[in-house]
């Protein structure tokens, strides 16, 4: 479709029904493929947090293993969370941490094979990371921020690859 197409008709709602209420979209014709996405989080603090997360130093432990769990565990709930959320058979879930001086980002992918993408779980597993870092430093910094939240690079299915 060409920008001059594209600006007369706008792109359908698929959640919504004619008469305007919500439904889950029919993914039962799509074919399915390898699908994968991955998002990222960004959790800004202080550098001295930042040396306490590094040194696992923390009163609560080590956040980046937990953080890590509970990101894997949120991908694999997102259709609890999300109510329009295809429940998918994910073959694959990674968290990492990159630690900057005053932020760690969290970046999720998650892969699955099947009729519909995961944007969805990818962002759900980074931003429930970043939530367990803020849950496992705020007792040494209450002022913490999460931010940048947002899908990075997704393939598969009709749509194709892209990267941001």
């Amino acid at each position: 479709m060409d920008a001059v197409n594209a600006e007369q008709t706008p792109p359908a709602l698929t959640h919504l029904r004619q008469d305007g209420s919500a439904q889950m979209v029919d993914v039962s014709a799509k074919a399915e493929t390898t699908r994968e996405a991955t998002a990222t989080a960004t959790v800004r603090t202080t550098a001295e947090v930042m040396g306490l997360l590094g040194s696992g130093g923390l009163p609560k432990g080590d956040a980046l293993a937990v953080s890590r769990v509970a990101g894997i565990m949120a991908a694999k709930k997102t259709p609890e969370l999300i109510p329009l959320c295809h429940p998918l058979p994910l073959s694959k879930v990674t968290v990492d941490f990159e630690l900057g001086t005053e932020t760690v980002s969290i970046l999720a992918t998650v892969k699955t094979r099947g009729v519909t993408g995961v944007e969805m779980e990818a962002l759900t597993a980074a931003s429930v990371a970043a939530l367990s870092v803020y849950d496992m430093v705020k007792a040494v910094d209450k002022h913490a921020v999460l931010t940048d939240i947002k899908v990075l690079a997704k393939s598969g299915g009709k749509s194709g690859d892209w990267t941001l």
